[in-house]
């Protein structure tokens, strides 16, 4: 077997593979954004018809949610083939013609990569299940069992056992997701070495990077571990995560390719370590600032935390490493609606925010429109196996059909999966027949093509925003530094090089507050450069409302 610690092509890791610093994403969760072949499933050609509309609203590169062959047990992240594609989304192809089309437009294109774990149906594991001495039986994580002892009451993040038992072979299997999603054993350097082909021939095929989803999971503590406070601690960020991801980096390395790494559990003073100069990734995810903090049933962050959680992020990747910054995913509820109260001026607010942190800013499909959360009226209405089983639980606690419905879609993934609404027409203009998740019924308002009919829109709000930001070089290098830090509902920080300095001073609320800049603040030679309202200039104390937001330079001289 060759040798893992890797052959490298020797490709700098240096400016010209930095382009990502650059760029501002877009996240496609396929199965909603477009449907071309008029089944009610997003599909790759769906999205080859969009690149258009994407390379308007000015974004350079394109995340795309699995499209890997899938039995969709939890929507393509267990996947039976890692060098197929799934009859739902098209042919390997129609890939290769997204991926050449979107090229032509300037456009790259990143994958998804699930090695966590895989679906129970990759023949890896199917021949794993066949005895003790099976060659793949190590692949995965089996330990000896009985229905009633299992080897250790570790939960799984989809409620439940981590453990799923087997009559055949007396053993029990480990998964951290669904019992359909069994982890992979990356001690076993067999298991290791198939991975890294498989990446290779990816990166062959000429995509331009990875999304790397769970990496954090990878490496879990012995079987006898104590939990003590956090229930995810036995397989979240444990020691020894870091060999098997220097041996991804070298890879990496080989390429000129973007990589984000999902890690959950890993804490910004650690940061630093999966990211940056030395770092495993050119950025990572990190899902402090996602914190289901807010009032069970109203669907509402917290503002403080976001913006406590950012500030520690910013400054804890100021001089080494680099951000991925988001406000929802496919993951996650509508930002506007969690931070906001549905509105458009609430969406700008937001992308203000987003758009001129120091980071590489990823969009997710509908934010640069305004889409919101779902008004959910029954379970039947969800597709979300975590929030299905959440509903159940709450059912058998004594919870009523009513009360136990608001509790568990408060925060379910399905309010960013429902259909992308392209028009005022049936479905939202996605498909021509009833698609697989219900269109939000605001599509007749809230719609990409509102942007060809409002010069104010959401859309030219993100497109304006992501033009200054590749103007000027402050907003992208620049020093971040956090204002009125214990303000409920301002969010303003500074972006400063030697030359310049700007601005951004963002209300996120209705009500009217009054911020008052310290007497030392030089409130002069303020030029706005962009708001969502009527003009301001900048003075020693300021009254907001509205959501409005503002935009300042001034150069130093």
């Amino acid at each position: 077997m060759p040798d893992l610690a890797v052959q490298t092509k020797q490709v700098n890791n240096t400016e010209q593979n930095s382009w990502w610093k650059n760029a501002v994403g877009y996240q496609i969760y396929p199965r909603s954004f477009k449907d071309s072949n008029h089944d009610g499933i997003g599909d790759l050609n769906g999205i080859r018809q969009k690149l258009p509309y994407l390379k308007e609203l000015g974004i350079d590169f394109i995340w795309i949610n699995p499209i890997y062959a899938s039995p969709n047990v939890d929507n393509g992240y267990d996947i039976s083939d890692y060098q197929a594609i799934h009859e739902d989304f098209g042919t390997m192809d129609d890939f290769q013609d997204l991926l050449k089309e979107a090229h032509e437009l300037g456009l790259k294109i990143i994958m998804d990569l699930v090695i966590n774990h895989t679906s129970d149906q990759h023949p890896w594991f199917l021949e794993s299940k066949k005895s003790l001495d099976n060659p793949y039986r190590d692949y995965y994580h089996w330990v000896d069992a009985t229905k009633e002892q299992l080897p250790n009451n570790w939960q799984s993040f989809f409620g439940g056992s981590t453990w799923t038992y087997d009559e055949k072979t007396k053993q029990a299997y480990f998964h951290v997701f669904a019992k359909e999603q069994p982890d992979l054993n990356w001690k076993n350097p067999h298991v290791r070495h198939e991975i890294y082909q498989m990446i290779r021939w990816w990166l062959d095929l000429g995509i331009d990077g990875f999304r790397i989803d769970a990496i954090s999971h990878i490496q879990k503590e012995p079987w006898d571990f104590q939990i003590t406070d956090n229930q995810w601690a036995p397989f979240m960020n444990v020691a020894g995560t870091e060999s098997y991801l220097k041996e991804l980096k070298a890879i990496f390395n080989e390429y000129n390719v973007m990589t984000v790494g999902e890690a959950s559990g890993v804490p910004h003073q650690e940061a630093g370590d999966w990211t940056g100069d030395n770092g495993y990734f050119n950025m990572i995810f990190e899902l402090e600032h996602c914190e289901r903090i807010g009032e069970i049933g109203k669907q509402k962050g917290s503002i403080p935390h976001l913006k406590h959680s950012l500030n520690q992020w910013q400054t804890s990747l100021s001089d080494n490493g680099w951000n991925a910054l988001y406000l929802e995913n496919h993951d996650t509820p509508r930002s506007v609606s969690v931070y906001g109260d549905d509105s458009p001026e609430a969406a700008k607010a937001l992308a203000t925010v987003l758009l001129l942190l120091k980071g590489t800013p990823f969009i997710y499909q509908g934010q640069e429109v305004g889409m919101t959360n779902y008004p959910f009226r029954s379970i039947d209405e969800i597709n979300a196996a975590d929030t299905i089983h959440f509903y159940q639980t709450l059912l058998t606690q004594g919870k009523m059909t009513a009360e136990a419905l608001a509790i568990a879609v408060n925060w379910s993934r399905d309010h960013s999966r429902t259909p992308f609404q392209w028009e005022d027409a049936l479905h939202g203009g996605f498909s021509t027949t009833e698609p697989w998740l219900k269109v939000n019924e605001n599509y007749r308002m809230i719609n990409a093509a509102q942007k060809d009919l409002e010069s104010s829109s959401i859309f030219h709000h993100y497109q304006a925003l992501i033009r200054l930001r590749k103007q000027n070089d402050a907003l992208i290098n620049g020093n971040f530094q956090l204002l009125f830090p214990e303000h409920p509902t301002i969010f303003s920080y500074t972006r400063t090089t030697e030359t310049e300095s700007w601005l951004i001073l963002v209300q996120l609320d209705r009500e009217k507050t009054t911020i008052s800049f310290p007497d030392s603040w030089d409130h002069s030679d303020w030029e706005e450069v962009l708001t969502t309202a009527s003009k301001k200039s900048v003075e020693q104390h300021m009254i907001l409302s509205d959501y409005e937001a503002h935009v300042y330079r001034k150069v130093t001289r």
